[in-house]
């Protein structure tokens, strides 16, 4: 059962993508990326994970847009992928890419400060 909540997973996150790409035309909808889709074993909810470029104000706009548009999106992806039940969305944000940006943003500064302090 897992194997297949993880295909459909995959399949939701593709399809999805496409979706937010041609479909959704709302200005207030940010530079998002689907970092990652979760099935329930038993394929009736999926929590899709997105990180969004900008700032948080931007990031909780794209959210209510994708929140207001969930019945749209629900349907377009009934037609695309074929399930007797589609599953119920829900958008969560993931902070994950930002905290690496913010980690290798520290690094950088690391590795200036060893260079300016090592003598010549």
């Amino acid at each position: 059962m897992a194997h297949r909540a993880a295909r459909l997973a995959e399949a939701i996150k593709e399809e999805l993508a496409d979706i937010f790409q041609n479909e959704l035309k709302d200005p207030r909808l940010g530079f998002l990326t689907i970092t990652r889709v979760e099935v329930s074993s038993d394929l009736r909810y999926a929590k899709v994970f997105l990180s969004v470029y900008g700032s948080p104000a931007e990031c909780e706009s794209t959210l209510g847009v994708l929140e207001r548009a969930q019945g749209f999106i629900r349907s377009q992806l009934g037609r695309r992928i074929r399930l007797r039940h589609v599953p119920e969305i829900s958008f969560r944000f993931d902070p994950s890419i930002d905290y690496g940006v913010k980690i290798a943003r520290l690094i950088d500064e690391l590795k200036k400060d060893g260079a300016s302090e090592q003598p010549e």
